[in-house]
């Protein structure tokens, strides 16, 4: 159980991101339904007549996904609870939570056996019955039931915020399958104009309860870069402002539509699958936000201005590293290995899983920022070489991809200097450590990335499936950094690291989702995100290269 739950927290974080996922796309399916495709049906075309049935296929999967993600938490956490305080499981079901999470698996299997079916109107009136019982299910396990005082504003802020953002995001896929099943002009125009007016009054709604929940969950304004809470909403809003950028650029193309019905949607389609995996990203952000207390209950130990201005003032990177027998566990093993052979018996210095965050000396800081920096080196080169493959001279610089191979094997070497291969901890031990864990899990993806652009900027037949592996995998990478954690003892020193994390994750995902447009378009946009894309690159080598623990 220790090992388990060692790993618990980052578990957590990654089923709750997939909860509000399902959960977004099954209230969305059913807003997308009830305001969009209902009302509208009768004035479209008889060739998208093939949209409800398409819907209902996305609403089930959606549904029983959000039954299976809300069975699977409740599962681990009662694990939690019956391992740390000894009860057996039957009593463990009678906690508040595993009630709730009954009651919302139970509701959202019920929305996807009802949208099997055709379209009536007690089917929709039971559609929405059990969409307001999940959400009510899941605003008992929000912050806002467990504030002392009034409770019922944070509630009705929780609940718009999850219903706004399940009828914007949640309801792009539909959106998207609506404009590519529609094969006439004055349709797109129709779809376009009422799926613009539902996702202006989201964004209102999302940005009012957003700023209400600010108000009660934040309090002050040093608590926004001062506490961990103040630190993830700061970076929704840097996702929240992408978001807008991108529907902002379809409500545009919505407007030309409204005056020339012949307009192309090509742009409109492509921006949505960005909103949608920036989407996405945001719900998976908003489950790191869940599993940190509130800003306005931390007033003790809080990261102060100042200390932020030091830890982040530039300085030379460190390119030498100590030797490994100077860390902490190694010196730690080597005291204890020369009691063994005076014949005093002792424990491991270390042993992953166990819960217990060991002491960091001098030589451990410098190692990590050592790892950290000549990983900003291999990025910044990356991102120089993939801007300038563009000119003639320099078509030896399409293959910076091999770059991702050299510095995944740097990390797979030096991330953690006291696991295998070089370390004494052997390697599925090292993998009970959630950070080693997730260090080897970015190390795969960087490897995905070389394998996959490679093939790409090489083969002179371009296979459309494999050049988007890469923007997959970069925004993938940065959203799954948002649920990164290091072992430190510290609190302050752990969140000074978070701000750095944050920034790349951002950069990463705008990476990511431009190269996507890249891809995906021609002529003017295309360009432009063939800029972007390394240009972000670079900034997160520049960041690797300033990255200090100390």
């Amino acid at each position: 159980m220790s090992s388990f739950l060692d790993i618990f927290g980052f578990l957590s974080v990654i089923l709750r991101g997939l909860i509000l996922i399902a959960q977004s796309l099954t209230l969305g399916g059913i807003g997308f339904t009830v305001l969009l495709w209902q009302p509208l049906s009768s004035r479209l075309s008889t060739e998208s007549s093939e949209i409800g049935r398409r819907c209902r296929i996305i609403l089930a999967n959606s549904s029983i996904a959000f039954a299976i993600f809300t069975l699977s938490t409740l599962i681990v956490n009662a694990a939690v609870l019956a391992g740390t305080l000894d009860l057996p499981w039957r009593d463990t079901l009678d906690a508040d939570f595993a009630r709730a999470g009954i009651a919302i698996a139970g509701a959202a299997l019920c929305i996807g056996l009802l949208s099997c079916g055709r379209e009536s109107r007690w089917r929709t009136a039971a559609l929405i019955s059990f969409a307001v019982a999940a959400l009510a299910g899941q605003l008992s396990l929000t912050h806002a039931v467990s504030r002392p005082g009034l409770r019922w504003p944070y509630l009705l802020a929780d609940a718009l915020h999850m219903t706004g953002t399940a009828v914007w995001i949640g309801g792009l896929p539909y959106f998207l399958l609506a404009l590519g099943l529609s094969r006439d002009g004055a349709d797109y125009r129709v779809i376009g104009r009422r799926y613009s007016a539902m996702s202006l009054t989201s964004v209102t709604v999302i940005i009012g309860s957003g700023m209400l929940m600010a108000f009660g969950y934040i309090g002050a304004p040093e608590a926004i870069y001062g506490t961990a809470y103040g630190v993830m909403v700061m970076t929704k809003i840097a996702l929240l402002l992408m978001l807008l950028g991108l529907g902002g650029a379809n409500y545009l193309t919505v407007e030309k539509l409204r005056r020339d019905p012949s307009t192309s949607i090509l742009r409109l389609k492509r921006f949505a699958e960005a909103e949608i995996g920036i989407g996405l990203t945001v719900l998976l952000a908003a489950a790191s936000l869940t599993s940190l207390p509130p800003a306005i209950d931390l007033v003790q130990d809080r990261v102060t201005w100042p200390e932020i201005v030091e830890r982040f003032s530039p300085q030379w990177p460190r390119l030498t590293s100590p030797s490994s027998d100077q860390l902490t566990i190694n010196r730690l093993q080597a005291q204890i290995a020369e009691a063994d052979a005076r014949r005093i018996p002792g424990p491991r210095a270390y042993v992953p899983g166990e819960g217990i965050i060991l002491p960091r000396n001098a030589e451990d800081v410098t190692c990590s920022e050592y790892n950290h920096h000549w990983a900003g080196i291999f990025v910044t080169l990356i991102g120089v070489l993939a801007l300038i493959q563009h000119y003639r001279w320099s078509r030896w610089a399409r293959h910076w991809p091999l770059l991702f191979m050299a510095l995944a094997a740097f990390l797979f070497f030096r991330a953690d200097e006291e696991a295998w291969p070089i370390g004494q901890i052997g390697f599925f031990e090292s993998m009970r450590d959630v950070e080693v864990a997730q260090h080897r899990i970015f190390e795969l993806l960087i490897v995905l990335f070389a394998v996959f652009e490679w093939r790409v900027q090489t083969s002179p037949k371009k296979d459309q499936r494999a050049t988007l592996a890469f923007p997959l995998l970069v925004a993938i990478g940065g959203a799954m950094l948002l649920a990164h954690s290091h072992a430190i003892a510290n609190i302050k020193d752990q969140l000074l690291i978070e701000m750095s994390h944050a920034p790349i994750a951002i950069c990463g995902i705008i990476a990511g989702w431009a190269r996507w447009i890249e891809l995906r378009l021609d002529g003017t946009p295309s360009r432009i995100a063939s800029r972007i894309w390394p240009a972000a690159l670079v900034l997160v080598g520049l960041i690797l290269l300033d990255y200090r623990e100390a």
